[in-house]
Order: C-alpha cells, then sequence, then structure tokens
C-alpha cells in the first residue's frame, strides 16, 4: 500500500523527548531530584509561581534544585538532525521565537519605544537555553542598558521584567560582577527598584529579587550598601515573615543570611522581629529540610550578637522549636541547632532559656546528637550543653532518668 505524501511526512515523537509540562520537544532538558525531567523554561515557570511540587508526580520537593541532562539533550539533538525540515518539532534546542539579530536590535532601543514589550521578548529568548543567555549576557553594553532601564523607570511591571532578565542571567560568568558595581555606585537608584517590586510586584517577581539580591551581594560593600538602603532589609524580612511559599521563604532567608554579616545588621534584624519569625517557620509541621536548615543558619548568626541571644532566650517558642529540629533534618541543620542553643545556654548562661530546653526534653536530645557524626567543635559544644541542662534537669525534676548523672564520653546511647 502507497501511503500519501503527507503520512510519510508525519513524525511522531517519542514521549521521552516531550515536557510534560508544555508537551513540546524539549529545548534545554532539566531534571528534578524526582528524576523526572522537564524543559528548563516550562518547571522555571512552574517554580516561580510558587508551587513547591514535582508536576508530574505531585511529590513534595526537598530541593528545588535542577541538574541539566545532557545525555537526553544529545539524544534530542541527533533526533532533530534526522527529521525532515518540516516535520513537527524540527527546530534546534536553542531555538526561540525571537532571533538574535531582534535581541541585539532590542537591547540598543531599550530607552525608547515600548519597554515592556521589548523586556517580555528579551526573558522569551534567555529562557529558552545556555547559548541564548551567553549570546545576551555577551552582547555589548547588553547588561548595562537593562540596568539603565531599571534605574530610570517606576513603572512595576517594566522593573519586574528587568528582575525576570536579571534572575535568568546572574549566574553567567561575570555578570553577578557587573551588578555588584552598579550597587556601589552612589548616584544610581539601584536598590530603591528591588524594593519597589518588594512592596508591589507580584510573588514571583518577589521571589526573583530576593535572589538577584543574594547573587550580588558578593563582599562587605554591597553587603553594606543592602543593610544602608532605607527600608530594604526591613521589607527583606517582611517578605520572609508573611510569605507562607515554601519558595518565596527559602529565598528571603537565604538574602537575609548573605547581608547579616556586620552586628549593626544583626541588631537590626533582632529589632524587627527575626527571632519570632523564625521560630514560627520552624514551628511548621511540614516545614522543608532546606528552609529548616536556612532557619537554622540565620538564627545562628543572629545568635553571635548580645542582642540576638537575648531575644532566643526570650523565645520559648523559638528556642522549643529548634530543639525540635534537632537529628530530624540534615546534619548542617543540627550543627546550627546546636550552635544556637550553646550560644544562649553557655555562651550567656541564660537560665531561663535553660529551663525551656530542658523541658521540651532538650538534654536528651544534645546527647543524640552527641552520638551522632557531628564535628569535633559541636560535639565539644554539646558537652557543655550536657553539663548545663543536666542542673536543670535535676533542679526542676524533668527528667527522671539517668541522664542526670550522664558521663559525656559514653557511647550507649542510641537514637530514637
Amino acid at each position: 500500500m502507497v501511503r500519501n505524501r503527507s503520512e510519510e511526512l508525519y513524525v511522531t515523537v517519542p514521549s521521552l523527548f516531550r515536557c510534560p509540562i508544555s508537551m513540546d520537544v524539549m529545548k534545554s532538558p532539566v531534571s528534578l531530584c524526582t528524576g523526572v525531567t522537564y524543559d528548563r523554561s516550562s518547571i522555571q515557570t512552574w517554580l516561580s509561581q510558587g508551587h513547591n511540587t514535582c508536576p508530574a508526580t505531585m511529590q513534595i520537593l526537598p530541593s528545588t534544585d535542577f541538574t541539566p541532562n545532557l545525555t537526553l539533550r544529545r539524544l534530542i539533538s541527533v533526533w532533530l538532525q534526522h527529521q525532515p525540515a518540516s516535520s513537527p518539532g524540527a527546530t534546534t534546542p536553542s531555538s526561540s521565537a525571537v532571533t538574535k539579530s531582534e535581541v541585539l536590535e532590542i537591547v540598543k532601543n531599550l530607552n525608547g519605544g515600548n519597554q515592556l514589550s521589548s523586556l517580555l521578548k528579551v526573558v522569551e529568548f534567555v529562557k529558552c537555553s545556555g547559548e541564548n543567555r551567553r549570546f545576551f549576557v555577551n552582547s555589548s553594553d547588553a547588561i548595562a542598558n537593562v540596568v539603565e532601564v531599571l534605574v530610570n523607570c517606576d513603572v512595576v511591571e517594566v522593573c519586574e521584567s528587568v528582575v525576570a532578565v536579571l534572575d535568568l542571567v546572574v549566574s553567567e560568568n561575570g555578570v553577578k560582577e557587573q551588578l555588584n558595581k552598579e550597587i556601589l555606585r552612589s548616584d544610581r537608584k539601584f536598590l530603591s527598584k528591588f524594593l519597589l517590586i518588594l512592596r508591589k510586584g507580584k510573588l514571583s517577581s518577589r521571589i526573583q529579587t530576593a535572589r538577584v539580591l543574594e547573587f550580588i551581594a558578593l563582599d562587605a560593600d554591597s553587603q553594606q550598601k543592602i543593610v544602608e538602603e532605607q527600608g530594604l532589609l526591613n521589607e527583606l524580612h517582611v517578605f520572609t515573615s508573611t510569605e507562607t511559599n515554601r519558595f518565596a521563604i527559602e529565598a528571603g532567608l537565604s538574602i537575609l543570611i548573605a547581608v547579616s554579616t556586620t552586628r549593626p545588621a544583626r541588631k537590626e534584624l533582632v529589632r524587627f522581629g527575626i527571632v519570632q519569625t523564625i521560630g514560627k517557620i520552624l514551628g511548621g509541621s511540614d516545614t522543608a529540610r532546606a528552609v529548616v536548615e536556612k532557619s537554622l543558619k540565620l538564627l545562628e548568626t543572629v545568635a553571635t550578637c548580645t542582642e540576638g541571644r537575648a531575644a532566643i532566650g526570650k523565645g520559648e517558642e523559638c528556642l522549643s522549636a529548634v530543639v525540635s529540629k534537632l537529628m530530624k533534618s540534615s546534619r548542617a541543620a543540627t550543627e546550627h541547632g546546636v550552635t544556637v542553643l550553646w550560644s544562649v545556654c553557655c555562651l550567656a548562661r541564660d537560665t531561663a532559656a535553660r529551663e525551656v530546653v530542658g523541658k521540651v526534653n532538650g538534654l536528651t536530645k544534645v546527647l543524640l546528637v552527641m552520638q551522632s557524626d557531628c564535628s569535633a567543635g559541636v560535639r565539644q559544644m554539646c558537652g557543655e550543653l550536657v553539663k548545663a541542662l543536666r542542673v536543670v534537669n535535676s533542679n526542676k525534676n524533668y527528667s527522671k532518668s539517668c541522664l542526670a548523672s550522664y558521663d559525656t564520653k559514653t557511647t550507649h546511647i542510641m537514637p530514637y
């Protein structure tokens, strides 16, 4: 039987090559921790909208990191090369509705015409592939022109589009250093536009803003500029404390960790109520591991100043939450938590804090940490905590077990 020409040209795309979200042939396949592969632009859009699940399996994602699936990309590339030019999906993995020449023209004329429409085309282009992102970054004055739009425009939607572009390209070679220089130029209103987005932008844009700020807080000078920008540090705290979206909280915690490198910054965070915020975050029953780890890391940083230790000592909810997360998350999270407890109970010698920790079975948790694969420094802090908490347990009769006379060198305690 002779098939007609249209049937001969019809190509069935292997299901493995289709993105589960867009159902198109993947241009830049990346795999989530669940093992499912998506096209990069599709999964980035999904995650930026605030989802915390794998779209195909609906599993909660312990991590939003994804890995380029280079083997699948090569297979798709080989398959495309052997398809008729007119067949469905016969485009290169790095193709885009916006051409490179169009992008060059847009970059030259960003300060005139419809900026929002032009920037959305740039977003579409750089989303498409790593090749496109590198082409854009290496184009003459591309980053400088985009930043110029951000500095001179007060329209929220336009500023959001600029940040969307920056979020996509900031990890490319040299971009964060270039943006870092823009922060340090005192004559620019660069950071004020990030503040504008945090106050008035949509959720995905606020998440992108926090991520870009974290990338460009490279050194003490840029970190100080971010802290000194009036209202910005407080708005980042508000963003972290009021959002329920896991990715928003994680992005907010990350930038606060990045900029809380000086005592004044830590004091300000304490004044804003960061200890109460972290207590609330850690108190959640389904808090993601990455959020727990970042929360405890920030709390450890805050505990390095007197004001921070005092606030933690007064925060019964926070202390209880810290104890509850020991041995329940990652090793790093546990070690951050132990350092927080040691800072308050041993370094600050806060009796009230010791009592709170004792009430919530903190001594047993610390003993378990000692038996785990923790660092030598953390094991030493645990030993000092045991001595401090043993007295509280004995005096307050919180525990009737033999823990009150526990020998810190024993190895017989088993995790429950």
